[in-house]
């Protein structure tokens, strides 16, 4: 079974190769990631998503770049890898729905694919900002997909990390995992359903004692039964039809890692999706992708070709914010 739908686990050295250390050096790394996001002091805003608070930050000055993250996570832990982007643009992230510093609410249906995606559409009205580079990761890159088709008009470029497509088969296989990760999630046993998901195709699977601890970490860091609406309510349900994939007229970048469970998904993009360009970086996993040079240095390449090198429309509404 192939999971289509997850989160990033960021920090990990490239070079590590047995997956029973990955979630041992997470716990450190991730820490040591979030603190290093903390002490940026990007000043944090909020708005009213049609009665959810939305957290946002917005930093740097160019055309507007949005960053959306993974499940489970949050703007510090996702993207302090790409944070450098700031020098050239202007990045504004958010914590989905849910997540970080945003409202979590309990509900399902409020993480159907169309409100989240439309979290994102309501913030780029409440910035007065017409179009943006859209940049999502795992979760986030399937959301950023839904966006794409659905609101082409408000997409200068899409780039979707850590996430391809699935045909109707694979999500059916995979909706028996998330209901499983849902039910562990609100009987306090955490996302273990998730980490056997995520592990790298053909490595060991990690140890109890390394489950236990990254739950933990999780558990503390999360609302549970948030993100256990979230997995019924949005991962679930979080998919673009091939006749829609097929239409895309964005610029878009698909980078994934090599190592990645999700490859697979990015692979079936390839000669379906026009104007797609893929990087695949290598010996990257899920996990280690989003805070690797290659990473980086792969978005920077395709935006820069993809500029007009003078800030968009809203830019400067977006970095005075509006409350």
């Amino acid at each position: 079974m192939i999971l289509h739908y997850a989160f990033p686990y960021l920090g990990y050295p490239l070079a590590m190769k047995k997956s029973r250390i990955f979630l041992g050096c997470f716990l450190a790394f991730v820490l040591a990631n979030f603190l290093h996001a903390q002490s940026q002091s990007v000043p944090d805003q909020f708005f009213d998503s049609n009665g959810v608070k939305i957290h946002y930050t917005v930093q740097g000055k160019g055309e507007p770049v949005v960053l959306i993250h993974g499940y489970a996570v949050n703007i510090a832990w996702n993207w302090s890898g790409v944070m450098g982007l700031s020098d050239s643009y202007q990045l504004i992230a958010l914590d989905n729905r849910g997540h970080g510093k945003s409202d979590k609410p309990h509900d399902a249906a409020a993480y159907d694919p169309g409100v989240m995606a439309g979290d994102t559409i309501r913030l780029l009205d409440h910035l007065k900002i017409r179009k943006a580079h859209i940049v999502g990761y795992s979760m986030g890159g399937f959301l950023t997909s839904v966006i794409l088709t659905e609101h082409p008009e408000r997409c200068l470029t899409a780039t979707l990390g850590g996430a391809g497509w699935s045909s109707p088969e694979d999500r059916a296989a995979t909706k028996g995992m998330l209901e499983q990760l849902a039910v562990s999630l609100e009987t306090g046993k955490g996302m273990t359903p998730l980490f056997i998901a995520l592990n790298p195709p053909g490595q060991p699977l990690p140890s109890a004692e390394q489950l236990a601890q990254s739950n933990k970490m999780m558990l503390a860091a999360n609302d549970p039964l948030a993100l256990a609406a979230c997995a019924r309510g949005g991962l679930a349900g979080l998919q673009v039809s091939e006749a829609k994939i097929r239409a895309n007229k964005i610029p878009t970048l698909a980078l994934i890692g090599d190592k990645d469970p999700l490859k697979a998904g990015v692979d079936k993009l390839d000669g379906m999706m026009p104007n797609l360009k893929i990087v695949v970086i290598p010996g990257a996993t899920h996990m280690t992708a989003p805070s690797s040079s290659e990473f980086l240095s792969g978005l920077r390449v395709f935006l820069a070709e993809h500029s007009n090198g003078h800030p968009s429309e809203g830019a400067a509404a977006a970095a005075k914010g509006t409350h």
